[in-house]
């Protein structure tokens, strides 16, 4: 459940992934290799919130919230794909934040707003549980209402506009056999499910530690996503021809993204 919510990390650009799935018959229209389109990507236009005040970063819209010192030094933070957070101020116009897991780092990123305060570029590297090559992503946002006084230039609301990034991030392949479905991925995330909606183990990714792929109909499947048993990703992905379309919800923040994948092969 990954590549179609690709996530940029931390708070203002959730990890979070999404992956899709095929039905069980044996020639399923979900089987094969697909590429999403960066470019038709319809982001949620609900808010990220972050800002920096006397020192500290705070994560308003993430869920849940934190508060961490923007010093540079490392932080414990709870109920995320990370456990701990570092966040340091570059300068008067850009952040860096860096995520770990049990001591292993989990992304890297830069934030840099524009000189006019409007735009905020976000650059996110982010490395796979299993080891794989790292994936890079670039991402832009749109301040929402008026710069607030006082705090670090990249504070504010911020609404996701676009995102490219590594191949390997656009990219999945699908199998079924009988009644069930595996997924692989390039940068080494893969599970292997039931069409029943019973829970499997996802493995390769700090975001999910289960997932669920219920067929709905033969072009509809709902795949859920969790992690420490709780809900973290629900997507509904429908097939017309060699397009897929997969309309997936990041449900601790109730955003909700659209992506157009096409099948390569």
């Amino acid at each position: 459940m990954k590549k179609f919510a690709r996530p940029c990390a931390l708070a203002l650009f959730c990890l979070a992934a999404s992956a899709i799935s095929v039905s069980c018959l044996a020639q399923s229209a979900f089987n094969g290799t697909w590429r999403t389109d960066a470019a038709k990507t319809k982001f949620s236009t609900k808010p990220n919130v972050s800002y920096i005040s006397q020192g500290w970063y705070h994560c308003v819209s993430c869920n849940p919230a934190f508060d961490v010192a923007a010093d540079g030094q490392s932080h414990p933070v709870a109920g995320h794909p990370y456990d701990a957070i570092t966040v340091t101020i570059v300068d008067p116009n850009s952040i860096s934040l860096s995520t770990s897991k049990d001591g292993k780092t989990v992304s890297e990123q830069t934030r840099t707003v524009s000189a006019d305060g409007k735009t905020l570029t976000v650059k996110t590297t982010s490395h796979p549980k299993d080891g794989s090559p790292a994936l890079t992503f670039t991402s832009v946002a749109k301040r929402e209402g008026v710069a607030p006084s006082g705090v670090h230039a990249t504070s504010g609301n911020w609404i996701i506009q676009s995102q490219t990034g590594s191949e390997a991030a656009y990219t999945v392949t699908y199998k079924v056999n009988g009644d069930q479905i595996a997924m692989t991925q390039p940068d080494g995330e893969s599970y292997t499910a039931k069409l029943d909606g019973t829970d499997a183990p996802y493995s390769g990714t700090y975001t999910f530690d289960t997932v669920s792929v219920k067929k709905i109909s033969a072009n509809v499947i709902e795949e859920i996503g969790k992690r420490g048993g709780n809900v973290i990703n629900d997507s509904k992905l429908t097939v017309s021809g060699n397009t897929m379309t997969v309309v997936s919800t990041d449900v601790p923040t109730g955003r909700t993204s659209t992506h157009i994948a096409h099948k390569t092969k």
